[in-house]
């Protein structure tokens, strides 16, 4: 994103937002009086909180899952991917409802309340029909079988955990950067350090239940654990609702999809037709009123997917009849188009993601169960192995402080690029380092299995589970340069009527993965379990070999990192016409 210049004439920026940002009121926002840190910190306070009940549920729910519920691994794994990737599916949900219909205020709020009601079904589940006798579930203590009860109200809540969490993510987000005005220099700066420290409160909001909760859980005090992340969680949304005077709202700007739509159907019925030589012939409203109304700035057109512009052409048949220019599905304007190009456009960048996400995964699931096996005491301290995951927190927590304090600067210098590396860049660095990741992980477990007594192949390895914190700590700066940069990426191209849905594919993205993830599982244990062989990821990991599966997705992070440099090369940003000026959002490899 092109950062505006530092120096600007105090007298040229308006004492009112020129975004399309309104107050709770309807009217255009006042800048003193709304949105800026004020309210960003709110809600980064809020999303804090919220993230610190969804790990205090979900980072240890693969040992509650075996535990409580007496599944097993591979089992275990699959069904903490499938949970995984639905909260972030129900992403999408939520995204779609934002842009369309209630706005990203009543979309956080409505599933919010959501959230809050799956966790207290949660514990008073746990607190009454699962964990028995009480404290069980500790790693010498058996549970009893669960009831049918028991386990059809905790599928129920943690699913509705899932739709609350996921329908409200890509609204926050978008919600949060919503509160700086891209056309002021001061705030459009603050605005892209948002999405950084967006992040840093998933991971200062996740910290308390890697450490402090993790641990009590893993000691059987499940019960204890959800009812604190349903008290965080209901502390959240009452600061939430705290900070409503304040907030700046954008309208939601109708159904994208039948805006798409209408796009395919025009294109199509002209599919004979010949397409201008210049942009500027097609078809485009005079002035930014209407947009305006609307929510929504006009976009510049471009030179990419040029079919689409049958959709905006001008024939003859719509001169002669004046009425097809009011009608969407057989004419649609520049920007329209514009609309559907930046999602396609986006669509190979984000596909790209997915491999990243299946190795961000295996934190929750692989990682976790690997720490199992390993000597999981330090002198007499027990160290849960779910709790490692703190490693990947304070790593992130390092590694975005390394990025703006060190990084940007050198890199400023070198590229001309007010952000150090463009978002591409970031995100292509993420990838290389999740790469390193897995190989890091694959040697970890060839010397784990070294370890294993001989004698006692049932029993944990030898080497010590912090022999984990580098591959834990890969991850977390690979999730710096990944996340942060996709949250940028996805929320600067996405056009204006679709902000939510752009905030969205970051999530989306991780659902596929945790679904790509349990094909993966499924489709190696199957090919490599056989009658005498067990398998590269059986019950007791100490027979098989999970470092090759591991060793499988850095090679499948190679090609995939192949394959993005090649879309992201290909890949030109969108282009804004605001208030007269032309300002394109550049995004560069």
């Amino acid at each position: 994103m092109v950062m505006a210049p530092n120096t600007v004439d105090s007298k040229t920026i308006s004492p009112i937002t020129e975004d399309g940002s309104m107050d709770r009121r309807g009217n255009p926002a006042v800048k003193a009086k709304t949105g800026k840190w004020k309210s960003s910190i709110l809600l980064l306070v809020n999303y804090g909180l919220v993230t610190c009940a969804f790990f205090g549920v979900g980072v240890n729910l693969v040992v509650f899952l075996r535990r409580v519920l007496h599944q097993d691994n591979a089992e275990a794994a699959n069904s903490i991917s499938k949970w995984t990737g639905t909260v972030y599916i129900f992403s999408l949900i939520g995204a779609f409802m934002s842009d369309s219909y209630w706005g990203r205020y009543i979309t956080c709020a409505i599933f919010q309340m959501i959230y809050v009601t799956g966790l207290v079904i949660l514990s008073l589940a746990s607190w009454f029909l699962l964990v028995k006798p009480s404290g069980c579930g500790d790693p010498e203590t058996q549970c009893n079988p669960p009831s049918t009860a028991g386990v059809a109200l905790f599928y129920l809540s943690t699913y509705m955990i899932a739709f609350g969490n996921g329908g409200y993510q890509p609204s926050i987000a978008t919600l949060g950067s919503d509160q700086f005005d891209e056309t002021d220099p001061d705030e459009a700066r603050s605005k892209v350090a948002f999405f950084s420290y967006f992040y840093l409160a998933l991971n200062v909001g996740s910290l308390f239940s890697n450490t402090v909760l993790v641990y009590y859980e893993d000691a059987g005090q499940w019960v204890m654990g959800f009812w604190v992340s349903a008290a965080a969680a209901t502390l959240a949304l009452v600061l939430f609702l705290l900070g409503t005077p304040n907030y700046r709202y954008f309208k939601p700007s109708g159904n994208p999809l039948t805006r798409i739509a209408q796009v395919l159907v025009a294109a199509c019925r002209k599919w004979r037709a010949h397409t201008p030589a210049r942009g500027e012939l097609l078809h485009e409203l005079d002035g930014d009123e209407a947009y305006r109304e609307a929510g929504i700035r006009k976009i510049l057109h471009s030179d990419q997917l040029k079919y689409l512009d049958k959709a905006a052409t001008v024939t003859e048949e719509d001169y002669c009849e004046p009425e097809n220019l009011k009608n969407p599905w057989r004419v649609c304007t520049v920007t329209q188009v514009e609309e559907v190009k930046c999602i396609l456009k986006m669509l190979p960048i984000w596909l790209c993601t997915i491999v990243y996400s299946v190795v961000f995964t295996q934190m929750a699931s692989l990682f976790v169960e690997q720490g199992t096996t390993m000597n999981t005491n330090i002198g007499s301290f027990h160290v849960p192995a779910a709790s490692m995951s703190v490693f990947d927190i304070l790593s992130v927590l390092a590694f975005i402080a390394i990025y703006r304090r060190m990084l940007v600067p050198v890199m400023a210098r070198l590229s001309g690029n007010p952000q150090g590396l463009t978002e591409l860049q970031r995100m292509g660095v993420g990838l290389v380092i999740g790469m390193a990741a897995m190989v890091v992980a694959g040697v970890v477990e060839v010397e784990r299995l070294k370890r294993v007594p001989a004698s006692t192949p049932d029993q944990p390895s030898s080497l010590s589970v912090l022999w984990q914190v580098p591959q834990y700590a890969l991850i977390g700066a690979s999730e710096v340069f990944m996340y942060v940069g996709q949250l940028e990426f996805f929320n600067g191209q996405a056009p204006d009527g679709v902000k939510s849905f752009g905030s969205s594919l970051c999530m989306a993205s991780i659902s596929l993965g945790n679904y790509v993830s349990i094909m993966l599982v499924s489709v190696v244990t199957t090919l490599t379990a056989g009658d005498r062989r067990p398998g590269w990821i059986p019950g007791n990991l100490n027979s098989g070999h999970l470092d090759r599966f591991y060793f499988l997705l850095a090679a499948l992070s190679l090609v995939d990192l192949a394959v993005y440099v090649a879309c992201a090369m290909w890949y030109k940003g969108i282009k804004l016409d605001s208030n007269g000026e032309r300002g394109k959002v550049a995004v560069h490899v």
